[in-house]
């Protein structure tokens, strides 16, 4: 009879225990906060080709920086998906690969999956096309022109002995190679001469004659200005100017 007493006390005491560490424990739990809300301005290139009549213009969006991603296409999705479904861009990869989200930002040609949002309220963002280009709409740009130009060069390798199974190359020819994957109808820009370069540098290409002569004319190559805007504004770490450079070069010592 005691023991039957000492258990049912026992097991009181527990439950009451239990009940108070538990009630201890909710109490002690953190309560989730809300961000303070941090606005900011963007103000975005638009322009209609449905509405040739009326110039572009700067439309400004507001948007709360905490309820966003980090990057600057983050921001740019979500003003065409909660405010503006009409904005009109690019976009495709998310990680600095495909280059389909290339625009002007803050007056720097750059990728907008790459480009983090300044978070500072009391400046505003300004998002504009690249320049030099026609636009299709918006943030668009018309790509017709630089695919023909890029095609222009062959981009692909030529050799009329190829050998019968792996074309081998030493190490030293292989390293030079490496980071090589506007009057404007005729300047064929700087990613089209990076491209041309790693192809006439390519050991295993016998037209290089061929084509360092569809570059000797005055507008080209010898448009380029050197003035490094595009090896600053390359997402991949590649150098445009020098492979210029080096077409410039071997042009110059034949």
């Amino acid at each position: 009879m005691q023991v039957s007493v000492a258990r049912g006390s026992l097991l009181k005491s527990t439950r009451s225990a239990l009940r108070g560490f538990a009630t201890s424990a909710q109490r002690s739990q953190a309560v989730p906060t809300e961000k303070p809300v941090l606005l900011k301005e963007f103000k975005i290139y638009r322009w209609n080709p449905d509405e040739p009549a009326k110039k572009p213009t700067l439309q400004s969006y507001t948007i709360d920086l905490n309820q966003t991603g980090p990057m600057i296409l983050d921001a740019i999705i979500k003003i065409k998906n909660e405010m503006d479904p009409t904005l009109t861009f690019r976009r495709s990869c998310r990680e600095g690969i495909c280059g389909s989200c290339a625009m002007n930002i803050n007056g720097q040609n750059t990728l907008a999956c790459l480009c983090r949002i300044d978070r500072n309220p009391k400046k505003d963002t300004k998002i504009y096309p690249l320049p030099h280009m026609y636009i299709v709409k918006d943030l668009v740009p018309d790509l017709t022109l630089f695919y023909k130009q890029y095609k222009s060069i062959e981009p692909y390798l030529k050799n009329d002995n190829p050998p019968e199974r792996e074309h081998y190359q030493s190490q030293e020819d292989r390293k030079k190679l490496d980071g090589y994957w506007w009057n404007q109808d005729e300047y064929l820009g700087p990613a089209t001469l990076m491209a041309a370069y790693r192809w006439m540098a390519d050991s295993r290409d016998t037209y290089g004659a061929q084509r360092k002569e569809r570059l000797q004319n005055d507008l080209s190559m010898y448009r380029c200005h050197t003035i490094f805007n595009c090896s600053r504004t390359c997402p991949k770490g590649l150098n445009p100017a020098q492979a210029i450079a080096k077409i410039k070069y071997e042009l110059a010592t034949e």
